[in-house]
């Protein structure tokens, strides 16, 4: 018997061995791919002037100045960082709300190149006004007066030129985003529109269940004009619920669209050099440019 058992072993051992004396480029092959992925960022189509500071080959490209500033929700402090274009003058305000990662140094460089585009780019760090630690598991009801908040001090600033603004996240803050404009009712007297990066359309702290086959039911009354990034091989779940959303808003007639990029997965707007690969830039760039053309329509009306 236990002849038995070690026979197909020493088959495969066997067989590995052939291989490897056979081909003894095959035994390096995966070295050689992990070197390459760890030295993306010297690839051709590497950019250090999108990646960095946002410029695209689009009509206008705008420095950006940071300010470190906060806002009060309650009696809670709240840091955040305002981009904005250093060219004297305002421009149209949008909320830029973080996920379950956090506000990190690669999910800042989104937000600096968003600002870029043309707008004055308020970015709340929730976590950190309730000393939360970045990627939570569950759902802290209490964040979502937070970013309420956030949109009413970003609406006080002189910096902006809009009585409105548009809300712009991904992952987690699409939920907390949402939330802000339904169940708080902001699309009604702050919100413009709604941009998101793969968000997380349910509640994190609905049962496994709810978390796979159903959606947040505030999306059904989601009215603001909606636009949505996800990549194809992005997580099922996520995938599944988003989808299921915009078809059922799709069917109550709202102005929702959804963009599904090929080749790539989560994270593709933010993804670290050391990962990076020219699909992630090609999808992030195109979302980029589509949310700002979106966003810049649906804030016009709001002019001051």
């Amino acid at each position: 018997m236990k002849i038995r058992q070690w026979v197909p072993r020493l088959m495969t051992l066997c067989l590995m061995a052939a291989a490897v004396w056979a081909f003894p480029g095959a035994a390096r092959a995966q070295q050689t791919l992990d070197y390459q992925q760890v030295t993306i960022e010297k690839s051709w189509w590497w950019d250090e002037a999108w990646w960095k500071d946002g410029k695209l080959d689009a009509p206008e490209n705008f420095d950006v100045v940071k300010r470190d500033i906060s806002y009060m929700s309650g009696d809670v402090e709240v840091p955040a960082i305002l981009y904005r274009p250093k060219k004297a003058g305002t421009y149209p305000a949008v909320l830029f709300q973080h996920g379950r990662a956090g506000l990190i140094d690669w999910v800042q460089g989104h937000a600096r190149r968003l600002a870029a585009r043309g707008f004055t780019v308020l970015a709340p760090d929730i976590y950190a006004g309730r000393f939360i630690d970045p990627r939570p598991i569950e759902h802290d009801y209490v964040l979502e007066d937070d970013v309420n908040a956030g949109l009413s001090f970003l609406l006080t600033l002189p910096d902006v030129s809009t009585t409105r603004a548009c809300l712009y996240s991904h992952t987690r803050g699409g939920y907390y985003t949402l939330k802000v404009a339904v169940t708080k009712g902001r699309q009604d007297d702050a919100a413009a529109c709604y941009v998101s990066y793969y968000p997380h359309m349910q509640d994190p702290n609905a049962p496994e269940p709810m978390q796979v086959y159903r959606y947040a039911t505030e999306a059904d009354d989601l009215r603001i004009p909606t636009m949505i990034f996800i990549g194809e091989n992005d997580q099922y779940q996520r995938r599944r619920s988003v989808e299921t959303a915009v078809n059922a808003m799709l069917a109550l007639g709202r102005d929702v669209k959804l963009f599904v990029y090929p080749g790539v997965g989560r994270g593709f707007d933010f993804r670290p050099e050391t990962v990076r690969t020219l699909a992630d830039d090609l999808a992030a760039r195109d979302a980029i440019r589509r949310a700002e053309l979106f966003m810049r329509k649906h804030l016009a009306p709001f002019a001051r």
